[in-house]
């Protein structure tokens, strides 16, 4: 093969589909079709069962399941006993929901930069961030790698602060061989399509503390309590509830995750090796408390000096072109969303000096415009062989740039 023909034939070839499912998954949902039992709560108790099997799998007490992983935030926030105008310590390299739901409980998101080697919210920037109305922090485990969850969680008991674990990326990863989500107060899910693992939408709130399970409960069931009567609403909560279609779903999803997660992980460990000695591309760190990775999205920080000036831009056309399932993730940090620069939301407790067009996170901003690239999780359960020719076509687009 002559350069010119190496040049134009795409380096990778395997499709990796999306979602892995089998006869199994589509029996279990036929069944609840011919039950008619489709709603929740209802009498074939798939639902609970589900929710029973994932607080087992995570190691916590309680879990809660919802509509979907934003809800699973909000819902999370509003049984820690927040109040209008208090501030939530968020990152700024996130999906929307994690600061919208701070709004939407009429609280005011405070954007703290990550840090520049695991591009996860930085403990330094949170401790300068805490004031006296400081109530929650909302640590996200971005593409699935934990967070410093021993110095946030000593943050939070130093100033009384609630932890809430966005995990929507993280399902079955772990810190100190404990489970991503349970280390905090509570923990968030997705079970969103592109999740690792999904039933098309979805969420769920795990939680060691009774009371906030029964309050997140109530909550998510248009304010119903235990023991009381159908017609009996204690709280102002609404109809948050899953079907028995996702349960189900979920359940036999579920028997998967763990092989799912190891391979993702063992995939990770694997590229990372591959591309240490690569000029210009640099995976992002995961320090030795990270017990596993589930990289929901193998992440590298890619340096354009090293590609002849490519810009970032080009350089993931470039990837897809090899056939390489990948993105260059967000275009601008999330305070630089319309719906902030504008204070667009129906929020009466934001105080007027919030100004988020002052709102400035360097690394963040370096992240998304220059430095960010994104390889998709269901890419990573693909071979040793696949991560192989993940390597061979980025040092292919270096040689041919």
């Amino acid at each position: 093969m002559n350069a010119g023909e190496e040049k134009s034939q795409k380096t990778v070839t395997n499709t990796f589909s999306w979602p892995v499912f089998d006869e199994s998954d589509v029996n279990v949902v036929t069944e609840v079709a011919r039950s008619g039992a489709w709603g929740n709560p209802d009498c074939s108790g798939l639902v609970e069962k589900f929710e029973k099997e994932f607080a087992a799998y995570c190691g916590s007490r309680f879990a809660i399941t919802c509509a979907n992983g934003s809800v699973a935030l909000r819902l999370a926030l509003m049984a820690a006993g927040v109040r209008p105008g208090d501030e939530v310590i968020v990152p700024p390299y996130t999906f929307i929901a994690t600061a919208s739901v701070v709004i939407e409980c009429n609280c005011v998101p405070v954007f703290v930069d990550i840090d520049p080697d695991t591009y996860n919210i930085d403990p330094v920037r949170i401790e300068e961030a805490i004031t006296p109305r400081t109530k929650a922090i909302i640590p996200v485990h971005f593409a699935g790698l934990a967070c410093d969850m021993d110095r946030i969680m000593a943050l939070a008991s130093k100033h009384n602060l609630t932890v809430i674990e966005d995990a929507a990326h993280a399902h079955g990863g772990s810190y100190r061989g404990r489970k991503l989500g349970t280390i905090g107060h509570a923990g968030s899910f997705s079970f969103q399509s592109s999740k690792n693992l999904n039933s098309g939408e979805g969420g769920l709130v795990v939680t060691n503390d009774e009371q906030l399970y029964d309050r997140i409960n109530s909550l998510r069931n248009v304010g119903r309590v235990k023991g009381g009567m159908w017609y009996e609403h204690h709280f102002l909560g609404c109809n948050y509830r899953i079907t028995q279609f996702q349960a189900a779903l979920l359940s036999t999803q579920l028997k998967r995750l763990d092989v799912q997660t190891a391979t993702r992980d063992a995939n990770g460990r694997y590229l990372t090796e591959l591309l240490r000695d690569v000029p210009g591309v640099s995976p992002l760190v995961r320090h030795e408390e990270v017990s596993r990775h589930t990289y929901h999205l193998f992440m590298f920080r890619y340096d354009s000096s090293f590609f002849n000036g490519m810009p970032k831009r080009d350089f993931v056309g470039r990837l897809i072109e090899e056939g390489v399932p990948s993105s260059g993730g967000y275009p601008y940090p999330l305070y630089k969303q319309t719906v902030f620069q504008e204070k667009n939301f129906m929020c009466y407790a934001i105080p007027e000096e919030v100004d988020y067009t002052k709102v400035f996170c360097p690394v963040a901003e370096r992240a998304c415009s220059d430095e960010a690239i994104w390889i998709m999780q269901h890419a990573m359960l693909g071979t040793p062989q696949d991560m192989e020719s993940f390597a061979r076509a980025i040092r292919k687009i270096q040689e041919h740039c």
